[in-house]
């Protein structure tokens, strides 16, 4: 029995794409080329369609899941102008702490299909099955329908993706963004095309309004690579990206200038700035400050440096690979770091523009840059934000497994093929037992399937059919435990501002080693005394969820900084009494104490200070004016936030000045204030 031939040296440059794949349509993206073997384009339509049912089967179990950026997309319904800025309130009081490209997609459809859990969730979903196809097409220009296949089938199963691209947080709509982005940038390198490389800076300029300066990381691998392989002098490639970078601030900039010079005076508040300045925004509170982690008005700052843990955990080089951030993402990224060193080595002699090295360099350098970053970030860090390094894993998975296999004649590559699926056994086996109680049988299966099939990969010497089973037990092992993780993430309901895939483990989300660490209670830092149980936090369930697992209760809460309120129907009775006669029907501390409020009643409520609570809008003396002008009816206490690292304590203020001019009433379970009428006449 012999291995089956395979080619002796790197496989030569592809031909160029016959003409059907010259535009960029939809259709054409996922139809196969006209020579791929007859079960290419079934593959396809099952990796697209499995993918489709694991993202929206159950879709509307999670309800409003993040209910910050629900209450905003209602809001995008009720008034243009709050769909322009991405306001958290129809009345215009103050936006939401990130650009607003994510709000658009949701409230189109919510404009179209009503205000509803599915209107809202559904896009992600959507969005994921399009990175998914575009993932595939990508990797297929330049390598096998198999490589093209497992890029899709990692990228779809990866846990952290699962979760995100059936949540309503922007980072579903980057990541489809940053995967348009390198395909357009695969395109370019094809034929030196200014046209595709400009179109990439607009796939990463739309990134940027999606969710700032998190979209930039992919730069530095996109334009690496286009300098060293397109074929084209390089007088020409460094114009090209001159160009592409025009192209970038053009499409990310527009919306930013506009947000500048619009007068302060008609437009919402910029939340998440203490000067109500976007710039400030994109520099300091959703940029340079996650490096350092000082960012003015946050819950709390990262630590000072070195490799000390903060509230947002420990930073490092193994942060990725800690318990809360693992079992999110890291199931295959030793086996991609791997592949990358070998085909890098495979390749060192190959000329300048070989596109097998350039798809590493591509897809490496994106996996590097935004691994590192999120490694040693200081300042805000969540486990979802692993959601970006999902495309580069599987891209580095699938061609990577697949050329390799393809020189497995020599015994130094079956040894890292060998090694990658050690590997991967063993670190499943150690992820699965960190969920201690959940499925025990699978991570010894796993373990035992994936050191049997190493080991006959490694020495063993077999027919084409027994390469394919070989092969295909791989194939399992390696996928079988993300696959279950996000199973299992999509049969839970999520819901909050912190949210985690998979099942809940020791050390993650909640404390412990590598999870949130939080003042003794639970109470993060900020939070204003005399607020819901739990602190600023509340009750949080596992994964994320709420109070009895984020379903409204009998009566009501306030919500908290990181949860939503929830608003019994008593209370609701009582907002919606006269709401045409107020701008806004009520008003609390907090954006996600506000957001409960607003999409029970459909009206628009006041997020004093914004997401944390500490953002100076409106002031003590802009609030008591709209008081005197009849412009709110309520104030609803139990809202959470305050004078945070540094932020305003305009909320505060306004808090006690409530609180000594008005009366206070308990109706269903929280406490309201009316505004229109006063203790001894002290309002004014």
């Amino acid at each position: 029995m012999t291995i089956a031939p395979a080619a002796p040296t790197m496989p030569a440059q592809p031909a160029a794409p016959p003409s059907r794949w010259r535009r960029l349509t939809p259709g054409r993206l996922v139809a196969g080329r006209p020579d791929d073997p007859a079960w290419v384009r079934p593959a396809l339509w099952a990796l697209l369609g499995g993918t489709a049912l694991l993202y929206l089967w159950g879709l509307g179990a999670s309800g409003w899941a993040n209910s910050f950026y629900s209450a905003a997309a209602q809001a995008a319904t009720q008034s243009w102008k709050a769909f322009f800025f991405g306001s958290s309130d129809a009345a215009n009081s103050i936006t939401v702490d990130k650009p607003p490209a994510s709000l658009w997609v949701m409230a189109l459809s919510a404009r179209i299909f009503g205000v509803n859990a599915w209107s809202l969730l559904v896009p992600q979903a959507l969005a994921g099955v399009a990175a998914v196809g575009l993932l595939y097409a990508t990797v297929r220009r330049w390598f096998s329908p198999g490589a093209a296949l497992l890029a899709g089938a990692v990228l779809a199963l990866t846990p952290v993706a699962t979760l995100m691209f059936r949540f309503d947080n922007p980072d579903a709509l980057l990541t489809l963004t940053l995967v348009a982005g390198a395909y357009c940038v695969v395109r370019a390198i094809e034929r030196a095309s200014t046209r595709w490389l400009a179109l990439a800076g607009v796939c990463v300029g739309l990134g940027f309004l999606t969710k700032m300066l998190q979209a930039f990381l992919v730069l530095p691998a996109f334009a690496l690579v286009y300098l060293l392989a397109a074929p084209t002098p390089l007088r020409r490639r460094l114009g090209q990206l001159v160009v592409a970078g025009l192209a970038l601030v053009a499409s990310a900039g527009w919306w930013v200038a506009i947000v500048e010079l619009w007068p302060a005076s008609s437009r919402p508040y910029i939340g998440g700035s203490q000067n109500n300045s976007v710039l400030e925004l994109i520099l300091g509170y959703n940029g340079l400050g996650r490096l350092t982690g000082e960012e003015v008005g946050s819950v709390t700052g990262g630590p000072a440096g070195g490799n000390g843990g903060g509230m947002w955990g420990q930073t490092g080089w193994s942060r990725l690979f800690d318990n809360e951030i693992g079992g999110q993402i890291a199931w295959l990224v030793p086996a991609a770091l791997l592949f990358l060193a070998a085909l890098l080595w495979l390749g060192r002699r190959a000329p300048r523009t070989d596109r097998t090295r350039a798809a590493l360099l591509l897809w490496g350098g994106w996996l590097l840059v935004t691994g590192l970053v999120f490694s040693y970030m200081q300042g805000i860090f969540h486990a979802y934000y692993a959601v970006a390094l999902a495309p580069a894993v599987g891209a580095l998975v699938g061609i990577g497994a697949a050329q390799l296999w393809r020189h497995r004649q020599r015994l130094w590559v079956r040894a890292v093929l060998a090694a990658a699926l050690m590997v991967t056994a063993v670190w499943a086996y150690a992820l699965l037992g960190r969920a201690t109680d959940w499925l025990p049988w699978l991570r010894v299966a796993v373990l035992g399937a994936g050191l049997a099939t190493a080991v006959a990969l490694l020495f063993a010497q077999f027919t084409r059919r027994a390469a394919l089973l070989v092969a295909g037990a791989a194939l399992i092992v390696g996928l079988a435990s993300p696959a279950a993780y996000s199973v299992q993430t999509a049969s839970t309901e999520h819901s909050g501002a912190i949210v985690t895939a998979g099942p809940a483990v020791a050390g993650g989300l909640g404390g412990g080693p590598g999870g949130r660490r939080f003042a003794p209670g639970g109470q993060a830092p900020g939070a204003i005394p005399g607020g819901p149980p739990g602190g600023a936090l509340g009750p949080l369930g596992p994964n994320g969820t709420g109070p009895q697992g984020g379903q409204p209760n009998q009566g009501g809460n306030s919500g908290g900084l990181l949860r939503g309120s929830t608003a019994s129907a008593e209370l609701v009775a009582l907002l919606e009494r006269d709401a045409d006669r107020y701008t806004w029907v009520a008003a609390t501390i907090g954006s996600n104490s506000a957001s409960g409020y607003q999409l029970a009643t459909g009206d628009p409520v006041m997020p004093i200070g914004g997401f944390n609570g500490s953002d100076p809008s409106p002031t003590l003396e802009q609030f008591q004016q709209y008081v005197r002008d009849g412009k709110v009816h309520y104030f609803l206490g139990g809202g959470s936030g305050g004078n945070s690292n540094g932020g305003s304590d305009t909320s505060s203020q306004i808090s006690q000045w409530v609180q000594e001019n008005f009366e206070a009433t308990t109706v269903g379970g929280v406490t309201v204030y009316d505004l229109t009428s006063t203790t001894g006449g002290t309002a004014t």
